[in-house]
This record gives C-alpha cells, sequence and structure tokens, in this order.
C-alpha cells in the first residue's frame, strides 16, 4: 500500500483536536455558573453559603458554597446548576458596588441568622491583562514575519523577497545541459535558420570574425505570427552556439513598483556580462518596447517608456557588451520604437512566416514521431489539407487526431483521424444534437450548393474539398476549400472569389424566392474584400491605382479618414459595383447548372456530408484539373521520345520527315 508521507501538520492537528476534547470534557466540571444577587440571596437564607470573595476594582463576587449544598444542586432538575463546579468558585456574579453589597448581604444575614465570611482581594492577573493586550500584536508580527520568509523562499519578487524586486527573473539554460535543443529539432524555418547561422557561427568562431575587423550584430528580431516558431529557434540557437541562454517575456520587467522595470534590465545585463559570451532572449518584448509618446495623457505610461530607455542604453550605450547578443521575439512588428529598431540595437528582423506545403510535410514528420500511425498514412497529403497552418496548429492536429483515434478505440491513427482533427480545428464541434427543422434543412443545403457549384465551375476559386449541412461550432453548414498556395493575387481571381462567396445568397434568391440571415458571414467576407480591392489594392478604375492602406498601423489613432467625402462616396459606388458583378456571375453559373445544384442539395439533405469525388461526378472535372492533366501528360509524353538509351538521332529519325531532334519535345 501507498501510505502517505508523514507530516508535522497531522501532529498539529492531532494535538488541537486533542486539547479541544480536553476542553470539552472538562470546561463543565471548572467554569464557575454566572448568576446575580437574588439567586445568591436565597441561598444565603437557605444557610448554604460559606464564603464570598469580593474583587476590588471590577466589582466581581464569587460565591463559595458547601459541600451538601453543592451536591443537591448538582442533583437539581435545573439543567443550569447541574453543570456546577464541586471545587472552586460555583457561582460568580457583578456587584454595583462593594458599600450597597454590604448592606444587601447585613440584611439577608440578620433574616436568617447565618453569618457569610466576606473576603476582599487586589484584581490578580496584571500580567495576564497585560498579555491579553499584547497578544494581537504578537499575532500580526508573527504573521508578517511568516509572509516574509515565503517571500525570501521564492514566493516573492525575483525568487528573492522583498529586497530582491528589482533581480531580473530570467530563465537560464546553461550550454552543459542534456537536454538542448538544435535546429535538428526545427522543422521548416529554412530561410530564417540561414539568416540566424551567423551569429552561432561569430559565437563559435569569434576569432575568424575579429580578425577581419567584422563586428558581431548586436541583437536580432524575430518577427512572424503566432505559433511560427519564434522562441523555439531560438532556443535551437542557443543549444547550436553552445553558450548560455537567458529567457525572460518582457511582461517580466512590468511591476506595481516604481523603477523596477529599468532596475530588472539592469541586474538581466550584468547577469549576461557575467556570463558571456552569451545569448539574451526577450519573448513579447512589444510588451515594453511600443513606441513612446504615443499615450503621453496617461502617468501610468511613465514606467513603460523608463523601461525602454534603460532598454536602449544596454543595448547600445557607453557601456560595451561585449559578448551580449539580444534575441527577441514579436509578432507585432510596426507598434516597435523606432529607436529599438535601428542598426546596433536590432541590426536584423528576420522574419518568420508560416510554413509553405513542404515546410508542413516536414513538421507534421516531426509531431508524428510520437504518434501510432497507419502505415498507409501520406504525410504529404495532411501537408495539402492545412494551408494557412502554423506549427502550433500542425501540432494540435496531429494531437487531436490522437484523440480521436483512441475515443474510437481504434488501434493506430489513421487518415480518417487527422481529416476530422482539421474539420474540428477550423470548423468547431459538430453538433448533430441541434435541432433544425426540416425547412431550414432544405435552405441550409441549397445555400451549401450554392457555394459548392460557384467554387467547382468558376477557374480561379479554389477547389472543394467538401461541404456539409451538420452544424459545426456558431455554423449552421459549412465547406471547406483548398486554397492555392500563391504569393500575388489578381483581379480575376479576386471576382472569382468574391463570386464563390456569394453563392450561397444567390441559390437561397433563385431557388425560394427569398433570402434568410443565414449568409451574414458571407456577406461580411464580401464586403471587407472588396473594400480591400477598391482602398487598398488600386483595383479600381474610377477611384485610380491610390492605396489608403497604412503599414505602419499608426492609422487605427487617427479620428479622420486619409481621403475625402467625395473619394469616400467613389470608394463605396465601386465596392458595391464589384459586389453586384460578382453577385451576376454567380447568379450566370447557378442558372446555367440548376439541375446540378438541385442534386447535389438533394444529396446533402440524403447524406449531409458530400465530398469532391461526388461533386466531380455530378460537374465533372474541373478546368483547371483538366489543363493541369493535359501539361502532365505533355511534360511525360516529351521525355518519352528521347531516352537515355536512346540516340538523339534515333529519336530524330522516329519523328519523320521534316522534323529535326530540336523540335521533337515540341511536338
Amino acid at each position: 500500500m501507498n501510505m502517505p508521507r508523514p507530516s508535522l501538520l497531522w501532529i498539529y492537528a492531532l494535538l488541537a483536536i486533542g486539547m479541544l476534547g480536553w476542553w470539552a470534557v472538562t470546561q463543565d466540571n471548572s467554569a464557575p455558573i454566572k448568576s446575580n444577587w437574588a439567586t445568591v440571596e436565597k441561598m444565603v437564607l437557605e444557610g448554604e453559603v460559606e464564603k464570598i470573595e469580593i474583587t476590588k476594582g471590577i466589582d466581581q463576587a464569587d460565591v463559595f458554597l458547601k459541600k451538601e449544598a453543592i451536591a443537591k444542586y448538582r442533583r437539581d432538575s435545573v439543567k443550569q446548576f447541574q453543570r456546577m463546579p464541586e471545587r472552586g468558585v460555583q457561582l460568580v456574579f457583578t456587584i454595583g458596588s462593594v458599600d450597597s453589597f454590604n448592606d444587601d448581604l447585613k440584611k439577608a444575614e440578620e433574616l436568617s441568622g447565618n453569618i457569610v465570611t466576606v473576603e476582599y482581594k487586589k484584581p490578580e492577573g496584571g500580567w495576564i491583562n497585560m498579555l491579553g493586550n499584547l497578544i494581537p500584536w504578537i499575532l500580526i508580527i508573527g504573521v508578517w514575519i511568516f509572509v516574509m520568509r515565503s517571500m525570501a523562499r521564492g514566493g516573492g519578487a525575483a525568487g528573492g523577497g522583498i529586497m530582491n524586486v528589482g533581480k531580473a527573473k530570467a530563465q537560464v539554460f546553461d550550454k552543459d545541459n542534456q537536454k538542448r535543443v538544435t535546429f535538428k529539432d526545427v522543422a521548416g524555418l529554412e530561410e530564417a535558420k540561414v539568416e540566424i547561422m551567423e551569429i552561432v557561427d561569430f559565437l563559435k568562431k569569434a576569432d575568424k570574425y575579429r580578425e577581419l575587423g567584422a563586428k558581431i550584430p548586436k541583437g536580432a528580431l524575430l518577427v512572424g505570427p503566432p505559433g511560427t516558431g519564434k522562441t523555439l529557434l531560438a532556443k535551437a540557437v542557443a543549444g547550436e552556439a553552445n553558450v548560455p541562454f537567458l529567457s525572460i517575456s518582457g511582461s517580466d520587467f512590468v511591476e506595481m513598483f516604481v523603477g523596477v522595470g529599468a532596475s530588472r534590465v539592469r541586474d538581466l545585463f550584468e547577469q549576461a556580462k557575467q556570463k558571456a559570451p552569451c545569448i539574451v532572449f526577450i519573448d513579447e518584448i512589444d510588451a515594453i518596447g511600443r513606441a513612446r509618446g504615443k499615450n503621453a495623457g496617461f502617468s501610468g505610461n511613465d514606467e513603460r517608456e523608463n523601461t525602454l530607455n534603460q532598454l536602449l542604453t544596454e543595448m547600445d550605450g557607453f557601456q560595451t557588451n561585449a559578448g551580449v547578443i539580444v534575441l527577441a521575439a514579436t509578432n507585432r512588428a510596426d507598434i516597435l520604437d523606432k529607436a529599438l529598431m535601428r542598426a546596433g540595437r536590432f541590426d536584423r528582423q528576420i522574419e518568420v512566416g508560416l510554413p509553405d506545403i513542404k515546410e508542413r510535410e516536414e513538421i507534421f514528420n516531426v509531431h508524428l514521431r510520437a504518434l501510432k500511425l497507419d502505415p498507409q498514412l501520406d504525410r504529404s497529403f495532411l501537408a495539402r489539407q492545412t494551408p494557412g497552418f502554423s506549427g502550433a496548429d500542425i501540432a494540435n492536429v496531429c494531437n487531436e487526431a490522437a484523440l480521436i483515434a483512441a475515443r474510437h478505440e481504434k488501434k493506430f491513427v489513421s487518415k480518417e483521424d487527422f481529416l476530422a482533427a482539421i474539420d474540428r480545428i477550423v470548423g468547431g464541434l459538430e453538433r448533430k444534437n441541434k435541432i433544425i427543422s426540416d425547412e431550414e434543412k432544405r435552405v441550409i443545403a441549397y445555400h451549401e450548393a450554392g457555394h459548392a457549384t460557384v467554387s467547382w465551375i468558376l477557374e480561379n476559386a479554389s477547389p472543394l474539398i467538401k461541404v456539409t449541412i451538420i452544424p459545426r461550432g456558431r455554423a449552421l453548414g459549412a465547406a471547406w476549400y483548398l486554397p492555392e498556395e500563391r504569393q500575388i493575387t489578381t483581379r480575376e481571381q479576386m471576382m472569382d472569389e468574391l463570386a464563390a462567396t456569394l453563392g450561397g445568397r444567390v441559390s437561397e434568391q433563385l431557388t425560394f424566392g427569398h433570402t434568410s440571415t443565414g449568409a451574414l458571414n458571407d456577406l461580411e467576407r464580401v464586403t471587407k474584400q472588396a473594400y480591400a480591392m477598391v482602398a487598398y489594392y488600386g483595383m479600381s478604375e474610377r477611384v485610380g491605382t491610390l492605396s489608403y492602406y497604412d503599414s505602419t498601423g499608426q492609422s487605427d489613432m487617427a479620428f479622420s479618414k486619409p481621403y475625402s467625402e467625395l473619394t469616400a462616396q467613389q470608394i463605396d459606388a465601386e465596392a458595391k459595383r464589384f459586389i453586384e458583378q460578382a453577385y451576376a456571375m454567380a447568379e450566370q453559373v447557378l442558372r446555367e447548372h440548376a439541375d446540378g445544384v438541385k442534386e447535389l442539395a438533394e444529396l446533402l439533405l440524403s447524406r449531409e456530408v458530400v465530398f469532391t469525388e461526388d461533386v466531380e461526378r455530378i460537374f465533372g472535372k474541373r478546368k483547371k484539373d483538366i489543363e493541369r492533366e493535359r501539361r502532365e501528360a505533355e511534360a511525360a509524353a516529351a521525355p518519352a521520345a528521347a531516352t537515355p538509351d536512346t540516340p538523339a538521332e534515333t529519336a530524330a529519325a522516329d519523328a519523320g520527315p521534316g522534323t529535326s531532334t530540336s523540335d521533337a519535345p515540341n511536338e
């Protein structure tokens, strides 16, 4: 048996229980009964009182009864007297004054003929009273000492009590640590690795650079969306360079005490200098690195600015920080102070973006090591199904797929589990028990069929993966597409995407003659994209090739628009015109393929989920797929005309008269 470990708390608890039990047992036999003069007067008349003690100063009378009277009252039916102590004081009561008490007692003695001894004594327990007054102060001081000792053991600031509140709370990863992260543990991020490897190379071979007079960059800023691996890349730099690594968050410099942030910055760099050469990593540096002077009216902003000023001084000031390299990570580089971004502080800004399809496959290979997988699982397929996913998202997909497989009592994780995990992460949890009427279900089916049809027919729209009318998250229906991974987008492509997004609303209008609120999300996306085409991308002839996009992010604080009211009206009109054109495109497609829309909607009503194969069976292959297959066939046929085992002359002779060797590949 796993017996509980002995603890002093158990001993204290047992002692407390014992003391309470002893008090409960003994209190009835030791505490005198509170009474009054009327009761005592009757006892005096009966001759049951042996003596009375008067305590001067507090006007309290203690009554001692005779043994026969004590036995009599303990057997009495009155419950109060049954608890009368056998020894010591039996009754206690308060007198008005000593003189009046003496007069009352003398009258009772004259009536009864019994003489009662009266003794006077000074109040005892002067020290006890003084101790009673000191106990609250002793408790307060004891609690204060306990709190201070707890803070000194690590419960306080910087792990060292209230006096160490200005110390930096940096985590130190020593170079001798066995669990080091290297670039082998970081999948993807090839460009970022190349840029940052120069820093690692300098730390390893510093003399080679110093001989040529080169100076190592003092800092590098890792910029990218959340979950792309900025922190992991910084750990890999420390592991590869084999130097101490000090990690701290930007929010650790922020404290309620004035001046603590600047003090922690100074202490951090003092620690770094002692361990030089080393790397200091500040995660989420935008917590203290925001541009100064933006909120001058708020006094709470001064402490953050003081911390930033100290950081600027430490990174490039009169003091030299030889061998100390600062790495920082943020996803808000646009709001950082310009002085922090200049050369000499953060010399390099390394972009850590979302992984492409090749990098996603590498990331999947890393996270799939610990999973028991289906031998037939195609990892490149998983990479194709997750466009726009970050490294953290891919890790979440792998974990969610394993949970789904375990929930269904499977022996290994299969392709279906990964697809279900992607659907759950993107769309939310399925809500099969949500009550939807048959009429609403029919509207949802035709809405989703409209999306699927327009996206399948239009050449530049994203191809459909699957469409469902099962409620998922906050959506009543959903369609999954596989967008093409491209760096730039043309106006024609954006118009096709607008039409595909409006396909659901158009399908409702054509089928039922009215519209519903189910297209709210579609209309929101369409409106934002149309305004972006006009105001940001300069795709409108009437507005012109102008862009009102502000990449610095400072326009968020502006109260006025960067264009006139006339231009605003033109932007509104052009955005509306683009949406109307897209609506007309979607309406034309749905009218031409009305039978296919109906067949697809009925299939959705019967099966609730429709995949790519079903849409391809109804509408045929997409134009892009046919064109791609033709190009692949031509590319495959071209090498066959001249294999490595066939001389070029033979290939030319087989091509027929009038065909040269150089024309064979073209044929």
